[in-house]
């Protein structure tokens, strides 16, 4: 039995997601992010279902949400996933147990299609994606720039077998 558990996000979790998401800024293959959001600023661009965390000893080691897509009700099934490991809890399984409870939850709430924007560099990241079904979609070179330099961004995508058919 594992010493971590999933639980959705509260509230008073988001200090421990807020410094697993500042380890991820510091890589610099983990996001285009500089700093980490206040916790009003997270919980608007977050949808408000499927925010999950992992936590080991009541500490936040892992944190998964959800993007909204687009506003446009044709796309409400739509979702792009952030899903970020602290260092310490990284190759534990940690990750896939996560993937896993997202992508379920997600579609418990009705969404089809799962999105995510990840660095090439971020070979872990795209190898988690790859083990659950998500597929590489394209490359856009140079999408975004970063402390000077333009950085490519590579699309994954899950289509859910359960909704959207």
């Amino acid at each position: 039995m594992s010493e971590w558990k999933i639980l959705p996000m509260l509230k008073e979790h988001y200090p421990g997601v807020a410094t697993v998401h500042q380890e991820g800024i510091n890589t610099g293959n983990a996001t285009f992010q500089e700093k980490t959001l206040t916790l009003e600023a997270w919980d608007e661009k977050y949808l408000k279902t499927c925010r999950l965390v992992v936590l080991m000893n009541d500490k936040v080691i892992g944190w998964a949400a959800l993007l909204p897509f687009s506003s446009m009700h044709a796309y409400r099934g739509v979702a792009e996933l952030s899903i970020y490991i602290a260092k310490s809890a990284r190759g534990k399984g940690v990750g896939k147990a996560l993937m896993q409870e997202i992508i379920q939850t997600s579609e418990q709430n009705g969404f089809w299609t799962l999105q995510s924007l990840i660095f090439p560099e971020n070979i872990a990241s795209i190898a988690l994606h790859h083990t659950y079904g998500f597929r590489t979609l394209c490359v856009h070179e140079k999408l975004g720039e970063m402390n000077g330099v333009f950085r490519d961004v590579a699309l994954l995508e899950r289509r859910s077998n359960r909704n959207g058919e």
